[in-house]
């Protein structure tokens, strides 16, 4: 047999291969409850607070969410974020406990049971209340149970055992004690004015429970009969013309606004005189279908309100024109005066700078039972009209379920007034005005944005009504005295700032304190410290008593003689022992004479059976939740929720706070957006675009979500769907594989076999710099909360600088050196370190794959990755000249593969190691450059490529020098198989 015959010989053997049982394919969906599992039984939790019981602590106090229904994909966005925070913090050192809570109370739950009660044909009303609240209950605990294990099954790791719920005992009894500081304070009082009320609901709501939603409206022109004018006598006989998109306050109106420096008109029609602002007379023509001349419309445009338009000569329409000011005194009469009672009373012309020329007629009807403005303006001027005999007070004639009272003399016992029939333009108010003369122009047609109550989704309306209110500018000496009983704060920037209100220009009222405690908090990002200023500027005062039966009550008593609540300490003690033993449901059963002591007698006062807004629930769980647990005075270090808690659970825990301690409850808000469908629509079943979070979990693995998660720029909304998802899974799968490979690459590896880095060769060296940049720029980017700056870091890092680079250059070294072998010693060290830091980095997003790959090298009952701190990098030395030659090296080598990649294509050769280039410069020796470079061999010259006429050696598979012919051995192969 002639030697070309010959069968090469198989060295397979001694080649040194990756090993490791960390499988390519993940199969999280099976694996992660096993994980789940394994952590419970070892109580991870747990150990992790024995382990940081003296470490600094961090705190992300958890918002409630409802305990009412199956999780979406807004909880499972929130609560990892959360728990990447957690865990983040936990890896930097920290002692960062995380209790879950549920706000248990309130629309979400009664709503829900009174839905099975009317699926029976019954009437929650019927039932007795124990009965009901037990039932209300029931059902949130039902729903704690399920959305609890599925927020474990996203890897979510807190106190399962013991979460808060604001259902608690001991919740309700800090939440009653919340309540009765501020009573005690005087930062509390009974009113009736406007507030949003749902009709189906049959309670007041809170802004952060109204959405606003497109809808299409009636609008109608109403004809009020001028009677006095004094300053424009002219005026009388004449109608001022009012315009609507809420049909139904016309029942209840008691006056007109005016906007005093707007410029009215009087026309002379064919259908009457009729009063309207200049600038509208066009747009009220249109409407009423009334002829005018052609450039009358374009002539009072250039009117100066300022100064009465003379040029009535030209138009003989115009029978008068003058600013508002000129209203001032005048009164008209209701167009259903002829009803007497309520409708015969006169109504006053008022002075209102929210009057404005946008659109309608530049005059606005009244209603101050339906109207913030209205309401208060009516107040103003409520003194100036008693002498005129006139009541500008609410008359409360829409019943809670919207209907006009029985005893009203127009539209008694009728509605409701969200009822579109009943307000359009052939329903019974229309065609009563119509009737009467009044009705100058209506349609079904006015496009707009209109409040909805954002459980039932149905139309809310403005209504007057008895209410409890904290007030917003209400200036007391016990909040001064509050405020400067407060410890020194220290602000974000580390400095002391002056005391809370008084030193960034608010006074110590409940408003002045929040917006001080807004400047004080670090808002991420920084723009939404705008959004929650603007909005609490603006607020009207808190509105918190609810007329519903499930949450708990305003323990208050009512002097019936005074109308005073009862501000007594020894009383409140009592009250709230009650509910510490009893819960809120101790208030509907209490003997309040035993509550009131000896001192009172309850003949004299009236015990308040209204409930608490639910967001005095949840602006309360500071209390009950970390000054409970951790101590009074205590803060939180972060609240995380989305962007809507705004206006919600970040606003009512800064006021709550503020009203009670003078400050925030927290030091950051972290804002994060809303979760959208793949091409950018909002989530909803009607459209079908729904993607459930649990069938995610079911198909591919928590871990994928979480990788979702941590990959969006989550400040602003995000898009979840097929192709988003494969995207992460693509992600996910190349980071498992650099886990893999290190696993492999580092079986049965030894501290006998580490080298230190002085002895190391600059590749090593050079990595272990890139990875100390890393280690920085993560710890940068942890603390700034941005995990997808982080998540990019970390993948770009295993993908670029180790498994397109690194490890492509050194598995040579790892397959074909002596064990023994400096250069392959020291590798196998890089990788030692480097699995100990990327497997921590990545363990806060991808909690179960993290803690697998741990335990595959490092099996153990009671161990975890979660348990570990911060990797603790070697220190790489200061003299080493290795990052910039590499970077020269790198930048060189993609020339050099870009070249190569030509050859490759056309098959002149079949890899890199046949290639022999010619580079401009050799910043290294060329024999390395063409380890490095994966070729057979490097010259310098003007770049180019050629095959090589080395021959292979047949177990390194390198094309070198000395390898006589293919399938013979490289000298180093020749070593090693000796």
């Amino acid at each position: 047999m002639t030697d070309d015959t010959m069968p090469a010989a198989d060295y397979r053997d001694t080649v040194f291969l990756p090993k490791t049982d960390f499988p390519m394919k993940a199969g999280l969906a099976a694996k992660e409850p096993a994980i789940l599992a394994r952590w419970a039984a070892m109580d991870l939790y747990g150990k992790l607070r024995a382990q940081r019981k003296d470490r600094k602590r961090f705190i992300l106090h958890d918002g409630p969410p409802y305990a009412n229904g199956d999780i979406h994909m807004g909880h499972a966005m929130n609560k990892v974020l959360k728990d990447i925070v957690v865990r983040s913090q936990t890896l930097l050192g920290k002692d960062a406990p995380y209790v879950p809570g549920w706000d248990c109370h309130g629309l979400p739950i009664e709503w829900k049971v009174e839905e099975a009660y009317r699926a029976k044909k019954l009437n929650k009303d019927d039932v007795p209340v124990a009965q009901f609240r037990a039932e209300c209950r029931a059902y949130a605990e039902k729903w704690v149970a399920v959305q609890r294990e599925q927020f474990q099954r996203l890897g979510v790791m807190g106190e399962w055992d013991d979460p808060y719920l604001t259902m608690n005992y001991a919740s309700e009894a800090v939440i009653v004690g919340e309540l009765l500081k501020f009573a005690e304070s005087g930062q509390l009082y009974r009113g009736a004015k406007p507030v949003m009320w749902s009709p189906v609901e049959k309670t007041a709501l809170a802004e952060a429970e109204v959405e606003y939603e497109d809808v299409v409206s009636t609008q109608i022109d109403v004809a009020f009969e001028i009677v006095e004018a004094p300053n424009a006598p002219e005026l009388v006989g004449a109608h001022a013309v009012i315009w609507t998109t809420t049909p139904w306050t016309i029942p209840v109106n008691q006056a007109l606004a005016y906007g005093p420096e707007v410029g009215y008109v009087l026309l002379d029609t064919e259908r009457g005189k009729f009063l309207v602002a200049a600038l509208l007379v066009d747009q009220f023509a249109k409407r009423a279908g009334i002829e005018l001349p052609d450039d009358l419309a374009s002539t009072l445009r250039t009117w100066d309100y300022l100064v009465p338009w003379d040029d009535q000569t030209k138009f003989e329409s115009v029978l008068w024109s003058g600013s508002g000011a000129n209203l001032a005194g005048a009164v008209a009469r209701h167009p259903m005066h002829k009803l007497g009672g309520f409708f015969e009373r006169s109504r006053p012309f008022l002075p209102g700078n929210f009057v404005t020329t946008d659109t309608g007629t530049g005059l606005v009807h009244m209603a101050p039972d339906h109207g913030e403005d209205d309401f208060e303006l009516c107040k103003e001027f409520a003194f100036s009209v008693q002498a005129q005999n006139l009541s500008l007070a609410p008359v409360f004639a829409v019943d809670g379920a919207g209907f006009y009272v029985q005893e009203w003399e127009w539209l008694g016992g009728q509605g409701s007034v969200i009822n579109k029939k009943f307000v359009a333009s052939d329903g019974p108010i229309c065609s009563d005005l119509r009737a009467a003369g009044a009705l100058l122009a209506a349609s079904d047609d006015f496009a707009h944005s209109y409040p909805h109550s954002w459980r039932s989704k149905a139309k809310v309306i403005q209504r007057a009504t008895p209410q409890w209110f904290i007030p917003m500018d209400q200036s007391q000496a016990s909040v001064e005295a509050m405020v400067a009983a407060q410890p020194p704060m220290i602000d974000p920037a580390g400095m002391a700032p002056p005391p809370m209100g008084l030193g960034l220009g608010n006074g110590p009222t409940l408003r002045g304190l929040a917006l001080d405690a807004i400047e004080r908090t670090r808002w991420v990002p920084e723009r939404s410290k705008n959004r929650i200023r603007s909005m609490v500027e603006g607020r009207p005062d808190w509105v918190i008593s609810r007329q519903r039966a499930w949450g708990v009550p305003i323990a208050l008593y009512v002097d019936r003689a005074t109308g005073e609540y009862l501000r007594d300490t020894a009383v409140n003690d009592r009250i709230v022992k009650a509910f510490e033993a009893g819960g809120a449901d101790a208030w509907f059963t209490a003997d309040h004479q035993a509550l009131l002591g000896p001192d009172y007698r309850l003949a004299d006062y009236e015990p308040i059976n209204d409930i608490l807004d639910v967001w005095f629930d949840s602006g309360s769980t500071h209390a009950f939740t970390i000054e409970a647990r951790y101590g009074e005075g205590v803060r939180a270090d972060l609240y995380l929720e989305g962007s809507d808690q705004h206006r919600g659970w970040f606003q009512s825990s800064l006021l709550e706070s503020c009203g009670t301690r003078g400050r925030a409850p927290y030091d950051a808000v972290l804002t994060h957006g809303f979760a959208l469908d793949g091409n950018g629509r909002k989530m909803s079943k009607s459209l079908g675009n729904v993607v459930d979070p649990l069938k995610v979990i079911q198909e591919s693995g928590a871990d994928i979500l979480r990788m979702w998660v941590a990959s969006t720029d989550y400040f602003d909304d995000v898009r979840i769907g097929k192709e988003v998802l494969g995207t992460a899974s693509d992600a996910y799968r190349k980071l498992r594989n650099t886990f893999r490979y290190m696993l492999g690459a580092l079986d049965g590896f030894a501290d006998s076999e580490r080298v230190a880095p002085k002895d190391m060769p600059q590749l090593e060296l050079y990595v272990l710099d890139l990875l100390g940049k890393l280690d920085v720029e993560l710890k940068a980017a942890a603390e700034a909360f941005e995990f997808n700056r982080y998540l990019r870091l970390l993948t770009d890092f295993a993908q670029d600088d180790l498994s397109a680079f690194f490890f492509d250059i050194r598995k040579d070294s790892l397959y074909c050196d002596a064990p023994g072998d400096m250069k392959r010693r020291a590798y196998r060290t890089v990788l030692d370190v480097l699995f100990h830091a990327l497997v921590r980095y990545a363990a806060p997003i991808l909690c179960f794959t993290a803690e697998e790959a741990w335990q595959a090298r490092f099996p153990s009952e009671d161990g975890s990755v979660h348990l570990l701190d911060w990797p603790d990098l070697p220190k790489v030395p200061g003299d080493a000249p290795h990052a910039t030659n590499w970077d020269d090296i790198r930048a060189l080598r993609a020339q050099v593969t870009e070249a190569i990649e030509p050859f490759r294509r056309d098959k002149v050769i079949k890899s890199s190691l046949e290639a022999n280039v010619t580079v401009p410069t050799l910043p290294a020796d060329a024999a390395a450059l063409a380890e490095t470079f994966i070729v057979a061999k490097v010259s310098q010259g003007d770049l180019a490529v050629a095959r090589t006429d080395y021959h292979k050696c047949g177990r390194c598979w390198r094309l070198l020098p000395e390898v006589t012919a293919d399938g013979a051995l490289c000298d180093r192969c020749a070593e090693v198989v000796s």
